[in-house]
């Protein structure tokens, strides 16, 4: 039985892209790595023109020059990825401000010596107020029910017992 010409040619491909794979895959790999950056990005980049190499073979005028072929176009498919990342990371969503929130700057505050001598002058109820709401980060509401006092007396403590530690601070400023 004879092959036809397609057949052959397919048969051709095939073992010349197995032969080329056994002798060069190994340093078409490391092209691509220092290419790339990425081990697992660098072999979809060679088994990609591969099989690129594969599916145009019969184009090739000069088979002896496969090869070259194939390192051009892991260079080529290399390029593309990192022109990608480029795009992919000019486009990458902002991240928030790494500025700590108001209750991250009370809760250091309270974790001060100053703050926390200033905050022993405190009545017990303006401490409570403080220490739960700036420490413990609960809400009015909570607070209020925490104390079994009103919102309107957790607001008033709150805002006494800031007004007092101001005043001690800046004395001992």
């Amino acid at each position: 039985m004879r092959e036809s010409g397609s057949a052959s040619a397919e048969w051709d491909a095939a073992r010349a892209a197995t032969a080329i794979y056994t002798a060069h895959y190994e340093s078409l790999l490391r092209l691509a790595r220092l290419l790339v950056r990425d081990p697992a990005t660098a072999e979809d980049v060679v088994q990609e023109s591969f099989i690129a190499m594969h599916e145009a073979w019969h184009r090739l005028r000069d088979t002896e020059k496969a090869l070259s072929y194939l390192r051009q176009s892991v260079v080529n498919r290399s390029r593309s990825v990192l022109r990608h990342r480029v795009v992919v990371d000019m486009n990458a969503p902002k991240p928030a401000p790494d500025m700590p929130s108001a209750e991250e700057g009370a809760i250091s505050a309270l974790e001060r010596p100053a703050v926390i001598s200033a905050l022993r002058t405190l009545p017990l109820r303006q401490r409570e107020a403080l220490v739960l709401r700036f420490y413990a980060e609960l809400s009015e509401e909570q607070i209020a029910s925490t104390m079994g006092i009103s919102r309107g007396a957790v607001k008033s403590h709150t805002a006494r017992a800031l007004s007092a530690l101001r005043s001690v601070l800046e004395l001992e400023v």
